[in-house]
């Protein structure tokens, strides 16, 4: 079977007058060249080649492998294409298995000399401002990225194992390798790839574009150094920190290196960097400062009575917001998901307090649900019991959870004050002046919540 592939705007500019007028119609009467315009002009122009089949497709490796796939194109085909197409013409036709043969156009001789090539990169912010290698060459990187719509190929994927082979990814670097379609995926692992990629540390994902697309595997952060294979760099394309654009031979021997480099100057060993240091936490460390008042072991505030048991963590904070990093904001969505308190974040005040049932916290394990009472600056939470993964995160989070098992002998009601001794456990009603007994902080649960988190603060 023969296939005659069209590169549009290569067709447009390079065929003769006669093809010109076999699509005439369907040009002059659109802007482009899509939906049913498209497929008159792949049937027009099959028909004026002789020939079964026309593919018109935009430029891009991959949307032209799966049309030729779509019509069962394979080992022993002929695909005709015009001279001059896309790189990306020839590849998807050699990948589908067929044979590449062009049409005659007007003939042209270009003598290149490739031995002067160098491998390039581009620099964050703008995918044309490339330069050498070697102009950023022991650049800092945090994360690398092998994938997207432009370099997720099983050739790419054989690139990037050809020299991850036997190495490891730097200390302090992930690099995230997506293949682009699960055939690729299947045929790295049959090749043992994915193996490969395993042993040398990296994260691999299912098959997809990523990269590029928000919220998926190859988005970066704020700060965030990556070099990446993808098709551009412009400012949050890839998230929200830089980006540097290069060969999948390039990102990976920098993601071995720890810095951007070629893949002969991968060094013996990993590129360090300091971490930046925290004057201010050394000196606390080293000299303590005796003068500085220590947080109060007992707390006073107005009290929210939420009369349930086995609020989950999807109550407290829904997992639509986990792509939310920044503390301050996860309070406004502390829960909108519980019944009967979704505007609790409006209402709520700096300083209260809330009274809950058992179990509170049960669930997953998810930090938000304990970091968003942080942002509304609610003081503590009192219940009957805790999720034990909750509890663990609170206290590690110097975030005060208390257990009273005999909160209605405390005569309690919304909106009360109260005060609480987190040493001896003593619960008072400021109301009425009654009083309960609530479990008094362990010693590790004081220390952590003096010292303002396991890891200090």
């Amino acid at each position: 079977m023969k296939v005659a592939f069209v590169d549009l705007k290569a067709q447009y500019y390079s065929i003769k007058a006669d093809i010109d007028k076999a699509i005439k119609d369907v040009v002059e009467n659109t802007s482009f060249i899509g939906g049913p315009f498209l497929a008159t002009f792949e049937k027009n122009y099959a028909a004026f080649l002789g020939i079964k089949h026309c593919i018109g497709v935009g430029n891009g490796t991959d949307a032209i492998f799966i049309a030729l796939k779509t019509l069962g194109i394979g080992k022993g085909d002929e695909v005709i294409t015009v001279a001059n197409s896309f790189i990306a013409t020839s590849e998807a036709i050699t990948d589908a298995g067929a044979r590449v043969v062009f049409v005659d156009c007007d003939e042209k001789t270009f003598n290149i000399d490739v031995a002067g090539f160098k491998p390039m990169v581009s620099r964050p912010g703008e995918p044309h401002d490339t330069v050498n290698v070697s102009e950023v060459t022991g650049t800092k990187i945090d994360s690398a990225f092998i994938g997207s719509c432009t370099n997720g190929r099983i050739s790419d994927m054989r690139k990037a194992a050809a020299v991850l082979k036997d190495r490891k990814v730097a200390p302090g670097v992930v690099l995230k390798i997506v293949p682009a379609t699960d055939e690729i995926w299947k045929q790295c692992l049959k090749e043992g790839l994915i193996a490969i990629f395993k042993k040398a540390g990296v994260l691999v994902s299912n098959a997809g574009c990523a990269g590029c697309a928000a919220g998926q595997v190859g988005q970066n952060g704020l700060g965030e150094v990556t070099v990446s294979t993808g098709n551009r760099n412009f400012p949050g394309k890839q998230g929200k920190g830089s980006v540097y654009l290069a060969s999948p031979e390039v990102v990976a021997a920098s993601a071995v290196a720890g810095c951007i480099v070629t893949v002969d100057n991968i060094p013996d060993q990993p590129c360090l960097f300091p971490v930046p240091g925290r004057p201010a936490d050394k000196k606390m460390k080293d000299n303590p400062d005796k003068s500085r008042h220590p947080k109060s072991s007992v707390i006073e505030g107005r009290i929210w009575i939420i009369d349930k048991d086995n609020i989950d963590t999807d109550m407290i904070y829904h997992n639509r917001y986990l792509a939310i990093t920044d503390i301050k904001e996860m309070g406004q969505y502390t829960f909108d998901n519980l019944k009967g308190f979704e505007d609790f974040s409006k209402k709520a005040r700096q300083g209260d307090i809330i009274i809950t049932g058992k179990n509170f916290g049960c669930g997953s394990s998810r930090q938000q649900a304990v970091d968003c009472f942080t942002a509304l600056g609610i003081q503590a939470i009192i219940a009957e019991s805790f999720g034990a993964i909750y509890e663990r995160n609170a206290i590690n989070a110097a975030f005060p959870v208390i257990v009273c098992k005999d909160l209605a002998g405390a005569d309690l009601k919304n909106g009360d004050l109260i005060r609480i001794d987190f040493k001896t456990g003593h619960l008072e009603n400021l109301r009425n002046n009654v009083v309960c007994n609530a479990e008094p902080f362990s010693d590790v649960q004081y220390e952590v919540y003096e010292k303002g988190g396991l890891l200090g603060r």
